[in-house]
This record gives structure tokens, C-alpha cells and sequence, in this order.
């Protein structure tokens, strides 16, 4: 019987304005889908002119310049349905769907679709489930006492998956989806008789731990820094943007 990380698997990434999921906004996204290890995956993108400025130091990372944008981005509201339909379908044909540091990309989505279609990423699942594969909450749940940073970059190169074009929402969707398989393969001792189902669910209770492990960091470092501990989706905010 074929395991899950040696299976079908959708990857969604996101590039933004910014790091602020309340605030800012997404200027291009992917959806790729991989049937198994080793077959050609298949690739969606968006580029999205966000209808504000593109911060200097937002291009500097992706590369995306609000000229560009202007020039070639679609408006945000039919993009951002369009991504929630393909998620949701993905959901429907029992393919979990991968994202590194999930409550980043899925609340700015989540975010977006109330700015533009009056509208929550949870509508789209209200009869399927999103079944979602964290490369960041795994790695730091199965391997915790690893010292380093757990950026994508950084789990490429622990786990030997190549990454071109870093910042290229295609190209960190495939490879944090890369990056699951081989977390797969490496835990596959814990991880094999585990269902995508199962491991959502554990995933929540595995980031809240380790949000509240930060927290308390922070707040020995006397910092106010807050870390959420939802996910994969943060819940609205009385006054978001």
C-alpha cells in the first residue's frame, strides 16, 4: 500500500507586499500538484496586480515590481477565487495539500478572499476537509532538538531537495512539497500508519506547543513579541484590514 508521502500531493505558496497576514497583500501564488515522487509535477500560477504599493523591500525578495505588476497582475477578486476553488478541489480528490508555515499563506488568502469577495477561505471547506502538511510544524516536531534556523531554504539543504529560484511561488511550493516526501521517508518509522486526516489534526496541537515554547522565549528575552498558536489558519481579527 502506497504511504502518503510517496503519493498524490497538491503545494500551495504565496508571495506578498509583506509579512503582516492582516495588512498585506498577495502578488503572485502556485498551486502544484505532484501525482508521485518523480513524475512531472503540474503547475498553476497567478500574478496579481494587489491595487497598493509594492514596498522596495518586498521586490528586493521576489523580484516583483509594482511596474510589473500593474502591467501584467490581474485584479485580486477573480484570482483569489480562482486559488480557493483549486484548494478546494485538491480537498475533494483527497490530496493533502502542503504549505510551509501554513497560517502565513492560508490567512492572507483567507484575508484576501474577505477584502475582494465579502467572502473566508472556510467557506470552501465547509463540505470537505483540508487536509494540511506543514513542512515547518513536522520538521520541528520530529527532529526538535535540532539547532539552526528552519527556514525553507534551510530544510532543502538538511534534507537534500533542491531549490531553484528561491522566492518563486512555483518553485518553494515544489520544493517544500519535496521537502514533505523526504521528512516522509526519513520518519517514516512514526509517520508511515499515520493518515494526512491524523496528522492535521496533530500538527494543531503541535504548533500550539511550539508557539507557546517561543512565546515564553520571548518573554524571557523581555520581548511583547506575540506568537500566535492557531493553525493552519489564524482566526479574524475584530479590526482587520
Amino acid at each position: 500500500m502506497t504511504t502518503w508521502y510517496e503519493g498524490p500531493l497538491a503545494a500551495f505558496d504565496t508571495e506578498t507586499t509583506g509579512v503582516d497576514v492582516e495588512t498585506d497583500r498577495i502578488v503572485s501564488a502556485a498551486v502544484v500538484v505532484q501525482d508521485a515522487p518523480g513524475t512531472r509535477p503540474r503547475v498553476c500560477r497567478w500574478l496579481v496586480n494587489p491595487g497598493v504599493p509594492v514596498p522596495e523591500a518586498a521586490t528586493a525578495v521576489h523580484g516583483l515590481t509594482e511596474e510589473h505588476l500593474q502591467c501584467n497582475g490581474r485584479w485580486p477578486a477573480p484570482v483569489m477565487y480562482e486559488i480557493a476553488e483549486q484548494l478546494a478541489e485538491h480537498a475533494a480528490m483527497g490530496r493533502p495539500l502542503v504549505v510551509m508555515n501554513a497560517p502565513f499563506d492560508l490567512t492572507l488568502l483567507d484575508r484576501e478572499l474577505r477584502r475582494h469577495r465579502a467572502s473566508s477561505l472556510d467557506r470552501w471547506f465547509e463540505s470537505v476537509a483540508l487536509r494540511v502538511l506543514d513542512p515547518r510544524v513536522l520538521d520541528k516536531h520530529l527532529d526538535r532538538y535540532r539547532k539552526g534556523r528552519r527556514t525553507l531554504t534551510d530544510l532543502c539543504e538538511h534534507y537534500g531537495v533542491a531549490l531553484q529560484e528561491a522566492h518563486d511561488a512555483a518553485a518553494d511550493a515544489l520544493a517544500a512539497l519535496d521537502v514533505v516526501r523526504a521528512l516522509g521517508r526519513r520518519f517514516a518509522t512514526r509517520l508511515e500508519r499515520l493518515t494526512p486526516a491524523e496528522l492535521h489534526t496533530l500538527q494543531a496541537n503541535w504548533h500550539a506547543a511550539q508557539a507557546r515554547g517561543l512565546q515564553a522565549w520571548f518573554a524571557r528575552s523581555g520581548s511583547e513579541e506575540i506568537v500566535s498558536t492557531d493553525w493552519p489558519l489564524r482566526p479574524e481579527l475584530p479590526a482587520a484590514a
